[in-house]
C-alpha cells in the first residue's frame, strides 16, 4: 500500500473516528433491537449489531498497522458526544422513529459517505484488501436503506411525526457537520476538503427531509 509518511497518522486518526462510530451504531442497533415492533426488523438490527461489532475490528487492525503509538487515540469530538447523548435520550424514552433518523440515516449516511471517499483514497494507494473494503461499505449501504425504508413507510403510513422528525433532524445534522469541520486539519493533511464531506451526508437523506 502506497501511503506517504505524512498520511499515516491523520489516516489513523480519521479511522479512529469511525471505529468510536462503529461502536457507537454497535450498542444502538442492539437497543434498537428490543424497541423494534417486528420480528423481521428484530432479527437485521441483530445482525447490524454484530456487522458494527466486526467494523469496529477491522478499522482498529488498520490503526493499529498504520500507526501503533495512536491506537485508540480518537479526536476529541464534542459534537459526537452530544450526538450520542441526544441518540441515547431517544432510545431511553423508546422513541423508534427518532432512533431510526440518528442512527440508520443520517449517521449511517455519514458513514457511508466517508467511507465511500476514503474508499476512492485507498483505490489510488493500491491498499490491500479491497474485497473486504467492498463488503463493509456494502453493509453500510444495508443499515442506511433499511432506515430509509422503515421511515418512510412510517411516514407513508400516516405517521403524524413527521414534521417533528424534520425539525429533529436538524439538530443532528448541525453535529454531523461540526464533527467533519473539527477534523478540517486532517482532511487538508491528505488533501481532502473537509466541507465537501460534511455536505455529502444530505446527499443521502430523503427528499421529506430536506424539503
Amino acid at each position: 500500500m502506497v501511503v506517504l509518511p505524512g498520511e499515516r497518522v491523520p489516516i489513523a486518526r480519521l479511522l479512529a473516528f469511525l471505529e468510536y462510530g462503529e461502536r457507537m451504531a454497535h450498542g444502538c442497533a442492539q437497543s434498537q433491537a428490543v424497541l423494534a415492533p417486528d420480528a423481521k426488523e428484530r432479527r437485521f438490527l441483530t445482525t447490524q449489531a454484530r456487522q458494527e461489532a466486526m467494523h469496529a475490528m477491522v478499522f482498529r487492525g488498520a490503526i493499529a498497522w498504520l500507526a501503533p503509538r495512536h491506537l485508540g487515540d480518537v479526536p476529541f469530538l464534542p459534537a459526537l458526544e452530544a450526538y450520542r447523548r441526544l441518540l441515547t435520550e431517544a432510545l431511553e424514552r423508546g422513541d423508534w422513529l427518532e432512533s431510526l433518523l440518528a442512527e440508520q440515516v443520517i449517521l449511517e449516511g455519514l458513514g457511508e459517505a466517508i467511507l465511500t471517499r476514503i474508499e476512492c483514497g485507498l483505490e489510488k494507494r493500491q491498499a490491500p484488501f479491497s474485497r473486504l473494503r467492498r463488503v463493509l461499505l456494502h453493509q453500510e449501504e444495508a443499515h442506511h436503506e433499511f432506515g430509509r425504508r422503515v421511515l418512510e413507510r412510517a411516514m407513508a403510513e400516516g405517521s403524524r411525526e413527521r414534521e417533528a422528525l424534520r425539525l429533529r433532524s436538524q439538530d443532528y445534522l448541525a453535529l454531523t457537520e461540526s464533527m467533519v469541520l473539527t477534523l478540517c486539519d486532517l482532511f487538508h493533511t491528505i488533501e481532502e476538503d473537509a466541507s465537501a464531506w460534511a455536505a455529502d451526508v444530505r446527499t443521502f437523506l430523503p427528499p421529506w427531509l430536506t424539503t
